[in-house]
């Protein structure tokens, strides 16, 4: 389903739409459901939906790079913390070693965590560090 600016903001316009990593919709999470234990952390987490649906939104009404950041974040939420987290020191000029060592980071997004955009993205900046020399360059 595409969405444009009608449905904005999704929260309030399609709150029975925008559901949670176990399928809990926001319509569903009350203060209710809070205090019965019916709500957990995963339903209150992100989901590449959610992301996308925003990206529609955010297309809609003309902010394209916005969009293309919704949806690199909606590739980004099964990706463990701790691999985004290597990749972004990575990303820090002067931190990786060598052109490679982004282009493998960029096949392991796009292997094995699907994520095109992001491989994509690592792969514009290991071109960029190597014209203008940022990598680390160790005797």
């Amino acid at each position: 389903m595409t969405h444009t600016r009608a449905d904005y903001p999704l929260a309030e316009t399609q709150p029975g739409a925008v559901t949670g990593k176990r399928g809990k919709s926001l319509a569903e999470i009350t203060l209710d459901s809070v205090l019965a234990g019916d709500v957990t952390m995963e339903d209150l987490r992100i989901t590449p939906q959610a992301l996308q649906a925003q990206a529609d939104v955010a297309r809609d009404v003309g902010r394209p790079t916005l969009a293309l950041n919704f949806e690199r974040g909606a590739e980004l939420v099964e990706v463990p913390q701790d691999f985004i987290m290597q990749v972004y020191e990575l990303l820090r000029p002067g931190r990786a070693k060598s052109k490679q060592e982004l282009l493998e980071a960029a096949a392991t997004m796009r292997g094995t965590y699907q994520a095109e955009r992001i491989a994509r993205f690592i792969e514009e900046a290991a071109e960029t560090y190597a014209a203008r020399g940022l990598f680390t360059f160790r005797f």
